[in-house]
Parts: C-alpha cells; structure tokens; sequence
C-alpha cells in the first residue's frame, strides 16, 4: 500500500497533521489529558531559619556564615524564587514569614504541622548554630523533608548527619534554588502517585486495591470491557485522521496494511474511553490473550505509543511494577518510558531490552517524536506497531520500583549504542543496545520490563527513594 492510496482511503489530506502535534490530539476526539479523580494539590509548610541580623550585631560574633551575609536579603530573595516554584509545580509552599530563632518558635511550628499534616517540609537555615532547630524538627515531625543551606553554613559533621538519611533531602550548594524546585517536584509526584488510578485490564473480576506506601489505586475491570468498546468502535473521521497522522509520520511502513493502521488508531480511543470512564490516571492491560485466535482485537501497541507520548502512562501485561515506574518518571522528568524485555550482548557486554511499543516523544511530551517506522506485532506476525528508533549516544535512565511494604527500585544509566536492525536480530519491534555504568558485567542488571528514558537521572532517582524510604538496588 503507498502513502497515496492510504490517504485516498482515509479522506484525509496531509496539510498540517503531526502525531507529534498538540492540534492532533485536541483534533481525534474530546479527550483531554486524563485528570482522573480529582485531587488537592501537595502542600509544603516551610520556614527559613536563623537570628534577626541585628541581635548578632548586638553580639558582636557572627560565626559562619559570618558578618557580611544578609540572611533578611537572602529570604526575600528566596522567596520570590519558592513563589514562582509553586506556581509552576501547582502546588502550595506556605512558609513562615518570620523566621524560627529560639526553642519557643521551633516548638509552636512543630504543632503547627503536626495539625496541618503537609505532604512535607521545606527547611531553610542561615545560621550554623541553629542547626540543632533543623534536626529537631526533623525528628520530631517525621515527614519527608527538603533541606537548603547554602554553601558556607554547614561544616562536615552538620553535612554528614543528614547527607544519608531516610526522609530527608538535604542540599548543600551555593544558592541551590533548582535543586529545591526538584525536591518540591519530588514531594508533589508522591502526592499525585497516592491520589491517583490505574485502571486494570484483565481477567473477567472487577476489583480494587491500594499499592502499599505509594497509595495508588488500581482499579481492575475484565477484559471483555476491551473487546466490547473495540468491537464498537468505528472508523470515524477521528480515528482516520489519528491512522493519517500514524502514517504520515512513519519513516517506513514494512509489513501493515491500511486496515491495520486503522484497526490499530482505534485501540488509542478504546484506552483512552475506559481510563475517562474509571477517572483513572494510567492504564494497563494483559494485551496478548486478545492477539491469539480466535481474535478480539488488534495489538494495542500504537494507542499505547500515543497515550504515553501524550503524558499518560500505559503499561504492558498488566504489570503494576512497570506501570507505576511509567508514572514516577512522566511525574518527576516528563519523559515517557520504554518498558522493555530485559536481554545482554554478553560479547560487547552491552544491555539489550526490546518490546512492541515505545513512547516516540522520548524527549518529553510537549517535544517532537523521534522516528518511527510501522511493523507487525513481532510474536503474533500481525498488526501494526511502533519501532521506535532511539538515538545513539544519547544519555538514558533505566529504573523499575518493586512495590511491596519494604518497596526497592533498581536503578541504572548508560548510553544508546543503537537500535540494531530486524530481521537481522530476533526480539521484539523497538530494541536498544546500551551500556550500563553501575555494572561491571551487563548481565548483573536486575529486573525484567525495566522503563528506560531519555537523560541521566540516576542521582535524582537516587534520592527520590531516600526521601520516601525505598530501597535502592543496582
């Protein structure tokens, strides 16, 4: 089938549609972003603390940070940067306009926040020796907490006592604000996780249950819900505008055809109907029973590719590790993942991972696609999915959270070799061959369905899991 007659098929023209297009998604139906069930936004309560200037001049000895910093002009310089900080993350930062300098203010902000219960807290200290406020706090409250002391407050053992502890962020570095906005971001994406919903397609029960710590929701509902919304669904102007776009920005098609392009348009309406109508926040789904004979559906791996792409986690096979890993990184990064089946180039010592869909705006979801070119599903030989074509040399994050009471997260970093060519190598549709930095030997990587993503955020990872007590496995 050429371009051409696909085109006359649909009744489309080519004129200004992209799959990597805002006007696209606003254009193939009346779905928005999934807002799921509503939600307050996180709350931060925060306070800078450190003596009035003058009752040091009074003293007539500063100790570090010494004589010459103004630590009034520094917290309203900083506040103006916290305001814009809450505006952009959509939450709230509340911070005591006076700051905390003896035991009696200490103590009154530690009720405070034991009444309100923020999701946590924002500690802002200019004075060495109001250290001893900043870990009682801490202590006493036992929140997640984000610390900022700029550099030439702190010594070594003030350092040392917070660097590595469960439930606290403690930045160190010069003026840091963009590491504050991180652990703000940090403290809001846990929020969003607990008041959010999977929606679980499999099996023939309806059931609900909650994910021990992050508190997410995951809302199962049977199968045939799937076959019954496909089987309605027709080919509207919609869906042949959504194929057209699938299409046109192909760099390749191989094996589908045009009835599978647009069978396969349809499944991005079918998932995207069901998560509106269970107010969910992310979908997966046990999608290879339908592919067997007798057939029930087409692959869903491109409604799968466009719901990612669009900032909407879907996770294959119904696998909750990897779904909720696709939340965590869209929340904290904006980069869709690639779930993936875990392989090695024990020669090159090289991480091989391959499955049948793939975000295309791996660089975020307000960005271009990366190419693509149209195949068959690889083990049901029919359908059309994505091979999605990543970058080489491209700096990527691997990671996968484990939930359970004691949850872990595996994570790694590397770089893209390539995406080597089929049919020259077996596996599924979109591969990557990448190296591993936190490894000696490939084959020592943990895990299987493992979400990588564009960018190195090992460190930041890192401590999103010191901050919420998880586990980190490598």
């Amino acid at each position: 089938m050429s371009r051409r007659e696909f085109l006359q098929t649909v009744g489309t023209t080519a004129a200004g549609v992209s799959v990597s297009s805002k006007k696209l998604l606003a254009a193939t139906g009346p779905f928005t972003k999934a807002s799921g069930r509503q939600k307050k936004p996180a709350t931060v309560r925060g306070a800078f603390i450190y003596p009035p200037t003058e009752s040091l001049r009074k003293v007539g000895y500063y100790s570090w940070p010494g004589s010459s910093f103004d630590a009034e002009g520094r917290q309203r310089q900083y506040m103006e940067a916290i305001k814009r900080m809450e505006r952009n993350l959509g939450m709230r930062i509340s911070m005591d306009e006076k700051p905390l300098d003896g035991a009696a203010s200490v103590a009154q902000f530690i009720n405070g926040i034991k009444q309100s219960k923020p999701d946590g807290l924002l500690l802002i200290p200019f004075k060495k020796g109001h250290w001893g406020h900043v870990t009682r706090i801490i202590e006493e409250v036992g929140i997640p907490a984000v610390v900022l002391a700029t550099l030439g407050i702190l010594l070594v053992d003030h350092i040392n006592q917070l660097h590595q502890k469960s439930g606290v962020y403690l930045i160190n570095s010069l003026d840091n604000l963009e590491a504050v906005k991180d652990g703000m971001n940090m403290i809001r994406t846990a929020h969003w996780m607990k008041e959010s919903r999977i929606v679980n397609i499999v099996g023939s029960e309806l059931k609900e249950k909650t994910v021990p710590q992050l508190g997410t929701q995951v809302r199962t509902i049977p199968h045939q819900r799937f076959y019954d919304e496909f089987k309605r669904t027709k080919a509207t102007d919609a869906v042949k505008k959504l194929a057209h776009a699938y299409l046109n920005n192909a760099k390749d098609v191989v094996q589908p055809t045009k009835t599978d392009i647009l069978e396969a348009a349809k499944t991005y309406f079918v998932l995207k109907r069901l998560i509106e109508d269970e107010k969910a926040n992310a979908v997966m789904m046990d999608c290879l029973p339908g592919l067997k004979r007798p057939h029930k559906h087409v692959p869903p791996c491109m409604g799968f590719m466009s719901l990612r792409d669009e900032g909407i986690a879907a996770g294959c096979q119904s696998d909750l590790s990897a779904t909720l890993t696709l939340m965590l990184v869209q929340q904290l990064f904006d980069k869709p993942g690639f779930q993936q089946n875990a392989s090695m180039e024990t020669e090159k010592n090289h991480y091989f991972g391959a499955h049948c869909t793939s975000a295309s705006k791996l660089n975020g979801t307000n960005t271009a696609a990366e190419p693509y070119i149209l195949m068959s599903h690889c083990e049901a030989g029919w359908g059309c999915v994505p091979r999605v074509l990543w970058r080489p040399g491209r700096d990527v994050t691997m990671a996968q959270y484990v939930p359970g009471e004691t949850p872990q997260m595996l994570i790694y970093s590397g770089k893209v070799v390539g995406c080597p060519s089929i049919p020259q190598t077996g596996g599924c549709r979109t591969n990557i061959e990448m190296t591993i930095n936190e490894v000696d030997d490939a084959c020592d990587v943990k895990g299987m369905h493992q979400i990588i993503f564009y960018g190195n955020y090992a460190k930041q990872m890192r401590t999103f899991c010191q901050l919420y007590g998880i586990n980190v496995v490598t």
